[in-house]
C-alpha cells in the first residue's frame, strides 16, 4: 500500500532516496523500481527491517527494479546517521505521529535532504484520526502507537519553520478509514470479530488486485474520507 504519488516528484536516474521509518519497506520497494536510484530504508525495529529486506530481495529475484541499488539501516529519526545534504528525496510516511519529539525529527529529516530537493510527509488526517481516538482509548495508548493528532496547518508551519515549503498535498486511503473506525468501535486488538475480519479481507483483496471499481471509489472518496494527508515540500 503506497501512500506517496511518485509521479509528482520527477525523480532523476541516480537519485539517492531515504525512506525514514520504512517499516516493511513499502515505499523503499516502490522507490527501488525507479530508474537507477539508490533507495535507503531506515527504521529502529529489527522485525520491520527484516521484512523490508525480504521485500527488496524479492524485487531482486523477480527483476522488478530500475537497475539501481538498495540498503537498509537501523536509525532513529531524531538522530539520523547520515551526513548533511546527502539525499535527493526524503520520505517520512506515517512516522511523526509516533514520535514524542517530532520537531527534532523534522529538523533531522530536513538536515539530510539536499537544498532544493523534495520531502514527502504523510500523517493520519485530523478528523478521521480524532474519531478513532474518541472511539477507543486503547487505540492511542498502545505501546508504540500514536501520541498526537496533527492539525495540517500546525504541521505545515512546523515544516516551514524548519526550512521546507509546501508545494502540494493530497489525501489517501479513504477505504481504510471505516475499517479503523470499526476496529476502534469493536476493539482494536480483537481477532475474533467477523465484521472486522471481513473488512480486512476486502482491503487485502483490494491492495493485491487493485480492481478498477475500488480505485475509482477510493479516488472519489479521498477528498472526504482519506485517512492520510500527504504533503509535498521542498527544502529551501
Amino acid at each position: 500500500m503506497v501512500t506517496v504519488d511518485f509521479s509528482r516528484l520527477h525523480i532523476n536516474p541516480g537519485a539517492k532516496i531515504l525512506d525514514i521509518g520504512c517499516g516493511s519497506g513499502r515505499h523503499t520497494g516502490a522507490a527501488y523500481q525507479l530508474p537507477e536510484v539508490f533507495a535507503v530504508g531506515a527504521d529502529l525495529a529489527y522485525d520491520d527491517l527484516s521484512q523490508a529486506a525480504g521485500r527488496l530481495k524479492l524485487h531482486d529475484r523477480l527483476g522488478e527494479h530500475g537497475g539501481g541499488a538498495w540498503e537498509l539501516a537501523a536509525a532513529d529519526v531524531t538522530g539520523l546517521p547520515f551526513d548533511d545534504d546527502c539525499f535527493d528525496l526524503v520520505i517520512c510516511s506515517e512516522v511523526l505521529e509516533h514520535i514524542e519529539d517530532y520537531l527534532q525529527a523534522i529538523d533531522e529529516i530536513i538536515r539530510v535532504l539536499k537544498p532544493g530537493c523534495n520531502l514527502v510527509v504523510s500523517v493520519p488526517r485530523y478528523w478521521p484520526e480524532y474519531i478513532c481516538w474518541w472511539l477507543s482509548t486503547e487505540y492511542h495508548t498502545a505501546e508504540g502507537g500514536h501520541v498526537r493528532i496533527f492539525k495540517p496547518s500546525r504541521l505545515i508551519a512546523d515544516l516551514q519553520n524548519a526550512g521546507a515549503g509546501k508545494w502540494g498535498c493530497h489525501y489517501a486511503h479513504s477505504l481504510h478509514t471505516p475499517y479503523w473506525w470499526l476496529k476502534c468501535l469493536l476493539g482494536p486488538d480483537r481477532e475474533d470479530c467477523r465484521p472486522i475480519n471481513l473488512y480486512h479481507r476486502f482491503l487485502t483483496w483490494d491492495i493485491m488486485k487493485q480492481p478498477r471499481i475500488t480505485r475509482i471509489l477510493d479516488t472519489l472518496l479521498n477528498p472526504i474520507l482519506g485517512k492520510s494527508i500527504v504533503l509535498y515540500l521542498r527544502k529551501e
